[in-house]
């Protein structure tokens, strides 16, 4: 089996092909020789006056064979030998490198997922190969340990509302415990702290694979706004944190409002989690380039840049982007980014680095016809805020006095 591998080797392929170039070579050099060369010389041996004499002609015919056959015979030797020194140096130049991504894709193949290939030198086309394969192994390295944190993290969150809610049942049943309304209240706790997690996980797959239907309707932006910033008005002002609200007037989007407030929600709650007490989370609407812009800013924690590019991922969790520490079932940004997908925009995240606050952008393609008159009025202002806690533009939002 290996002697037939190495016939059908690169190499060996390689050397038929171009011996069978020289052999074609060679054999139109004799059919030319043959078929032109004898009138050629006869009719060069009668303009020299030569061709009288049968014995004469003879000898030169003998000597013009002859000479013939050492030439294209050393020729042909040349050429083999030119052949084979010239395989054994391409060949191995390319078989180097094939050879090393065999072993690489075959190492890759065995669950070993930081595998690369070394730059060799082998060519463009070869280098450019190999740069497409380290890309790959990349991405499935980070695509692997992406699988193992999100089940690490599975185990984790599950293990606590499980084991709360066996140690109860068990003390139930030995009477240890009784049913009483605390009880009653932690487990349905732990139950929602389940379902909680089981439809993140279901959200984030249906609104990546495009399963989830959008219930559209044209919405004035400071209404989205103002309703995201009043449900979290009591964890802000529990927390001490200030949430300022300014959203340019006139600015509409056709959204699902359920679904593009869950966005605003996810938001907000990963700002309030990453933001001191004392600190500042500004939600604000402006006409972007291609549509609205809408910017979640936080003066909080902010975020690393190794881990930047990651915290969209189900379940990733950096030193400063989503820990266990904090809360959270760790799929609300890749939810939130898959929902703004969805309805046609981007969701992307920036930041300068640790202690230096996070910005989240939602970029929403806009909807004209929703200047008309006939979009929904905005809401009113909100009420109950402490001094400072959000400002407006335009009188549709304006700062309110402590009540």
């Amino acid at each position: 089996m290996s002697g037939r591998r190495r016939y059908q080797g690169l190499a060996a392929r390689f050397f038929l092909a171009q011996l069978l170039v020289v052999a074609a070579s060679v054999l139109a050099a004799v059919v030319a020789a043959s078929l032109a060369g004898p009138p050629l010389f006869h009719e060069h041996l009668a303009q020299a006056g030569a061709g009288h004499d049968a014995a004469q002609v003879l000898h030169v015919e003998q000597a013009y064979r002859a000479t013939n056959f050492w030439t294209l015979g050393v020729a042909l030797a040349t050429a083999l030998i030119c052949c084979l020194v010239l395989t054994w140096y391409v060949a191995r130049r390319i078989q180097t490198p094939i050879h090393a991504l065999t072993q690489a894709a075959q190492a890759m193949a065995g669950g070993r997922y930081d595998t690369r290939v070394p730059a060799m030198g082998a060519g463009t086309e070869v280098e450019d190969l190999a740069g497409s394969f380290n890309t790959m192994a990349e991405r499935l390295e980070r695509i692997e340990d992406t699988r193992r944190r999100m089940l690490s993290d599975l185990a984790h969150e599950l293990r606590t509302p499980v084991s709360v809610l066996t140690v109860y049942h068990e003390a139930l049943q030995d009477g240890v415990s009784h049913w009483d309304e605390p009880t009653g209240e932690l487990m349905g706790e732990q139950l929602a702290r389940l379902t909680r997690l089981v439809e993140d996980i279901n959200d984030v797959s249906r609104a990546e694979e495009g399963r989830i239907e959008l219930n559209r309707t044209v919405e004035p932006v400071a209404g989205l706004l103002h309703a995201a910033a009043e449900a979290h008005r009591e964890a802000y002002t529990a927390k001490g944190v200030t949430l300022a609200l300014d959203a340019d007037p006139g600015l509409a989007v056709d959204v699902d409002r359920q679904r593009m407030g869950q966005v605003l929600g996810n938001l907000l709650t990963n700002a309030l989690r990453h933001t001191p007490a004392g600190g500042r989370v500004s939600l604000q609407a402006r006409q972007g380039p291609s549509g609205v812009r809408l910017r979640v800013t936080d003066t909080g924690e902010g975020i690393s840049p190794e881990h930047l590019p990651h915290i969209f991922e189900r379940f990733y969790r950096g030193d400063t982007a989503r820990d266990r520490d904090h809360g959270g079932s760790g799929v609300g940004l890749a939810i939130s980014r898959a929902l703004v997908q969805a309805h046609g925009g981007s969701l992307t995240a920036t930041s300068t680095g640790p202690g230096t606050g996070a910005t989240f952008t939602i970029d929403l393609p806009s909807d004209h016809s929703a200047r008309s008159s006939s979009a929904k009025p905005c809401p009113p202002p909100l009420e109950g805020y402490p001094p400072g806690v959000y400002t407006g533009s335009g009188g549709a939002l304006r700062r309110r006095p402590k009540t």
